[in-house]
């Protein structure tokens, strides 16, 4: 008997207007059940002026005010320590997490409650089955488990699938790789970076990854997931397939999978979450092909109601005909492509880290690399790339060197990208989201010369 390539068959193949329907009907009850429960949300739709009865249909979506991480925030240190946003108190909850890479002291709070947590861990498996992973894999977990909720729903999900769960925890990266390699892995979870560094660690111990068991890898946390030349590197390492997810610790799961055609990004699972795209600057909605902000509406999370919560990630949503694996979820064309707020201003030019990493990883002689911005003599911003030099690489450095430089020159704007190199091992290695941008610039996003 043949096994559906679709986790849930009926939702992820629904013709386009029921799909819709479906999406506005649990709109309804989601905004029901929000302005109900959650005092954030029922203030902040009162000062809008619209109620649960003025959403009749998924179009009715734009008369809801967004949410914004600001001004969740601001509620939740007005009320600490959970905010008036969450619909339930700590005595109804079973879980809690944190985001991670909050900046300030305090970090963004989160409770889930036992339903949620089943929901959480469903929406993995739409990922994980989607990419071809079925019951007799055994799935590794190259996760820490604290309280950021990376891929702590992935590891109930594949639990739920009946598979083998490898947790590694507090382990160090040798350690993993060899129980990887001892238990005969078939599935490896990580981010980009850390799948790299894992790669890296298992060339200096003799074990060979291309000849192993791993057949597939579960990339998330990183948009690199999504940049063919980083996946490239992951995919010819590992010798195996790569798949890029992406959630949100303030949805508690992902919301988007890469399914095994590997159509160039991520199809959105859209029987459970409504994802607009936004001009960031205006509010208004973009169309298909045009890059813009995402905006989330979740309707699985019970203690967390997320109406319109402008994410800050860049996004380019495609329709779903353009993969040919049968779902009708549209598609985020190379998946989640940076962020509005991690855009760097050099010189009065837009430069992106992760069109940077683009180019940078097209190059097998770099190992691993960092961006630096200082200022020189106080007055002009400066930008160059630092880069480790791959075992193996030394001799030909200068010439690969020199036409990285004209590379980032020609690709970034003409900006004039520096590379230089570092020294090995001097750079920080990641497990978890790689911060590679040294920003020690005076006045950061200066336009002086």
């Amino acid at each position: 008997m043949s096994v559906s390539p679709y986790w849930n068959p009926k939702t992820e193949t629904l013709p386009r207007e029921e799909l819709r329907a479906l999406q506005g009907h649990r709109l309804r009850k989601a905004v029901e059940r929000a302005y109900a429960t959650s005092a954030f949300h029922k203030r902040m739709f009162d000062e809008a002026g619209v109620g649960p009865d003025d959403i009749r249909s998924v179009d009715d979506i734009v008369k809801l005010p967004f949410t914004t991480r600001d001004a969740w925030m601001d509620n939740q240190a007005t009320h600490p320590p959970f905010g008036e946003m969450c619909a339930v108190g700590s005595p109804d909850a079973i879980r809690y997490h944190t985001t991670s890479g909050t900046s300030g002291r305090t970090p963004l709070r989160v409770l889930d409650t036992r339903t949620d947590w089943k929901w959480v861990s469903e929406m993995w498996c739409y990922g994980f089955h989607g990419f071809g992973v079925r019951p007799d894999d055994k799935v590794f977990f190259a996760f820490s488990y604290g309280t950021f909720i990376g891929f702590w729903g992935a590891h109930y999900g594949t639990e739920k699938m009946g598979c083998l769960v490898l947790p590694s925890g507090n382990m160090n990266t040798a350690n993993r790789v060899q129980l990887i390699d001892d238990l005969g892995a078939t599935v490896v979870c990580a981010t980009p970076t850390y799948a790299l560094r894992l790669g890296q660690e298992a060339d200096q111990m003799g074990i060979d990854l291309q000849g192993g068991s791993v057949k597939r890898l579960i990339l998330s946390g990183e948009p690199a997931g999504s940049i063919p030349a980083s996946k490239r590197l992951v995919e010819e390492q590992w010798g195996a397939k790569a798949a890029d997810t992406a959630g949100m610790t303030e949805i508690g799961t992902i919301m988007m999978f890469e399914c095994e055609q590997q159509p160039g990004g991520t199809h959105i699972i859209e029987d459970h979450f409504i994802e607009e795209v936004i001009n960031p600057e205006t509010g208004e909605p973009v169309g298909y092909g045009e890059q813009g902000e995402r905006v989330v509406t979740s309707f699985g999370r019970t203690a967390l109601p997320l109406i319109r919560y402008r994410s800050r990630d860049l996004v380019l949503k495609v329709p779903h005909t353009g993969c040919d694996c049968g779902r009708t979820f549209d598609v985020y064309k190379g998946g989640i492509r940076g962020r509005v707020d991690d855009m760097l201003l050099v010189r009065g030019t837009n430069v992106y880290p992760r069109a940077i990493e683009a180019i940078v990883r097209e190059y097998p002689a770099v190992d691993e690399f960092q961006i630096y911005l200082w200022t020189r003599d106080g007055i002009r911003d400066e930008i160059a790339v630092r880069c480790e030099v791959r075992e193996g690489f030394e001799d030909q450095w200068n010439a690969v060197a020199q036409r990285l430089q004209g590379d980032l020159s020609h690709n970034i704007e003409g900006l004039g990208i520096k590379v230089e190199r570092a020294e090995a091992g001097s750079l920080p290695r990641f497990e978890l989201k790689a911060k590679r941008v040294l920003d020690e610039r005076v006045v950061k996003g200066s336009s002086h010369v």
